[in-house]
């Protein structure tokens, strides 16, 4: 902070006000999904293959096409993208891949390479999405449904058949759904003749899968399509902007899976936490006299107000008591009744839910929302410290999840704390309650780390025995994004 003429403080752009726009790119918003010809060498030909071999005996027909849509790891920023602030993805390696070819009889026609995903068939131009059933191929019909909507067609639409590969643990937190969802829309957006730029593609994709009652924030379509090959992504929303960064030299990424499978689409945990920034953001909303019902993100009473994130975490203290908040007691705070909460404030499957956590779901958000920044500073000023640096603010951010957010889980916690004195840092990635876990491990401690998680947290877990070591603890390079490729 510095002096205005008037004696008064006068606020800083700074990475982390609302209105600072340095760094950002703005080339992506031309850029369509790059189409490949057909890789005839290597691990991804071979999954190609395979894949043709698959789709030729469930259809009679060759592919015409496929669309490719990579996972992700979120190296920072969890449970923030829904906020409206920035978050520091990087795509995967793995990937999910759809093999194409259009029919003539209208119909949508799914199918696995994997035997235990059920195959399905509907009508392409009326299909309904039950979000009350869970089933793997919803993903793909709200890719598909996504397009329809918003790609600018009109129909009757071509009828697709498509059979789905797939190397993306599933419900691990590295985003298997929403890569199949890319995939899908992508699949629907090519096969219909499309250019659809790659942030078009991503808004889309976030938007429609909420069919399925998921009300995330972007992150994971948007890395999915505007990631580049060997560098990590700070992507910002409202509007959508991603920013290439360079990560330091000299460590890598080593993803553990806990193997502790959580779905966050079937049950209401992910939902109730974004119900809770809401009404947090509402009852700040109307605690500095703004129209409360308009706020439906942080981010947005952040604009609002004109503040940086430290004054906004410093509003969270003045504002809420750290303690939960019963639903009544939300009522009287914005002056309301029950009725209202429900229809202005909460989703349908959270409505049920009578306690709120507003401080420390509050408090995690801008905290994070801070950390992100800093993070990506780290980076650009390198140095000496820049790695234990960002292991710091990893170190920061897994207990803000596990303590404030309280998404993580006890095999998660483990992992974490096991990391420690061999890793710079370690956090939870993905939502959270199972899933992943991200290290930052130096070059040369990278085997070493391996075999300490795998003895002190794998050698006696159920879930890993028979299963080869790599497929639940392996590194990754930051990956390319979304691509079409083509014979």
């Amino acid at each position: 902070m510095c002096q205005s003429r008037g004696g008064m403080p006068e606020v800083l752009l700074s990475p982390w006000h609302p209105r600072d726009t340095r760094g950002r790119e703005t080339d992506m918003s031309h850029k369509v999904p790059p189409v490949y010809q057909v890789p005839n060498e290597g691990e991804q030909a071979q999954r190609l293959a395979y894949l043709s071999e698959t789709f030729i005996s469930a259809f009679s027909q060759e592919p015409q096409f496929f669309t490719r849509a990579p996972g992700r790891v979120n190296l920072i920023g969890e449970h923030v993208d829904y906020c409206g602030y920035a978050v520091f993805p990087m795509a995967v390696e793995l990937d999910i891949i759809i093999a194409v070819a259009t029919n003539t009889s209208g119909t949508l026609n799914v199918c696995n390479v994997d035997p235990s995903y059920s195959p399905f068939s509907c009508d392409m131009n009326s299909f309904e999405i039950n979000k009350d059933k869970l089933a793997w191929f919803n993903y793909v019909l709200c890719g598909v449904q996504g397009i329809k909507e918003e790609g600018g067609l009109s129909g009757p639409f071509i009828g697709l058949n498509l059979a789905v590969s797939g190397n993306i643990p599933h419900s691990s937190g590295l985003s298997s759904s929403s890569a199949l969802v890319c995939a899908s829309a992508l699949s629907m957006s090519h096969a219909h003749g499309l250019s659809l730029s790659l942030e078009n593609l991503a808004e889309i994709c976030a938007r429609c899968e909420r069919h399925i009652g998921t009300q995330g924030g972007g992150m994971d379509q948007a890395i999915s399509f505007l990631a580049t090959k060997g560098t990590a992504k700070l992507i910002e929303f409202n509007p959508l902007h991603a920013t290439t960064v360079v990560l330091p030299p000299g460590a890598t990424f080593v993803v553990a899976n806990s193997l502790a499978p959580m779905n966050k689409a079937a049950n209401s945990y992910f939902n109730c936490r974004v119900m809770e920034c809401r009404l947090a953001a509402q009852v700040m909303a109307k605690r500095a006299g703004l129209p409360w019902r308009t706020f439906q993100r942080l981010g947005e009473l952040q604009r609002a107000l004109d503040m940086t994130l430290p004054q906004m975490i410093t509003m969270v203290e003045d504002t809420f008591e750290v303690r939960p908040y019963s639903k009544r007691q939300v009522c009287e705070l914005l002056n309301t009744t029950p009725d209202e909460i429900n229809q202005v404030s909460l989703s349908e499957n959270t409505r049920h839910i009578q306690e709120f956590k507003l401080h420390d779901r509050a408090l995690h958000v801008f905290s994070e929302a801070h950390r992100v920044w800093e993070f990506k500073r780290a980076c650009e000023e390198g140095g000496v410290m820049a790695l234990e640096r960002l292991g710091r603010l990893m170190q920061e951010s897994h207990k803000s999840t596990q303590l404030l957010y309280e998404c993580s889980h006890p095999k998660l916690d483990s992992l974490v704390e096991h990391s420690k004195g061999l890793a710079y840092g370690a956090r939870l990635t993905g939502a959270g309650w199972g899933g992943c876990m991200v290290a930052l491990v130096e070059d040369g401690k990278v085997e070493q780390y391996k075999d300490h998680l795998w003895k002190h947290c794998y050698s006696k877990e159920p879930a890993a025995q028979g299963r080869p070591r790599d497929s639940y603890l392996f590194t990754s390079h930051p990956g390319p994004g979304a691509c079409v490729f083509v014979k």
